[in-house]
């Protein structure tokens, strides 16, 4: 199971960091991902990262302002959101798959976590 955490509101040009927490399963088998889902709109790829941490990958929207990272010993992923955007509000979900990598689609992915309200004020 997969548990994202650390929403809330802020103010455009804050920062704020969303967790997800893996209390099942070998944790460092999966690549893990970000997706956002705003009121309204698809849902979107927001990040991914591998197995072992050693690659992230961004949609265009977010890079250079977020920055995923893993720590496998915790089974825990992090997305640090910084110079936040009030497009960036949405519902962010976490996701783990055993063979994406890169820009993911969220089709067939293995395992949804349950989503974190990010809400950011102009």
């Amino acid at each position: 199971q997969l548990q994202a955490s650390g929403g809330g509101l802020v103010q455009a040009g804050d920062s704020l960091r969303l967790s997800c927490a893996a209390s099942e399963g070998t944790f460092s088998s999966y690549g893990m991902g970000w997706f956002r889902q705003a009121p309204g709109k698809e849902r979107e790829f927001v990040g991914s990262v591998r197995k072992n941490g050693g690659a992230t990958y961004y949609a265009d929207s977010v890079k250079g302002r977020f920055t995923i990272s893993r720590d496998n010993a915790k089974n825990t992923m992090y997305l640090q959101m910084n110079s936040l955007k009030p497009e960036d509000a949405a519902v962010y979900y976490c996701a783990a798959d055993r063979y994406k990598v890169g820009r993911w689609s969220g089709d067939g992915v293995d395992y949804w976590g349950k989503g974190t309200q990010v809400t950011v004020s102009s």
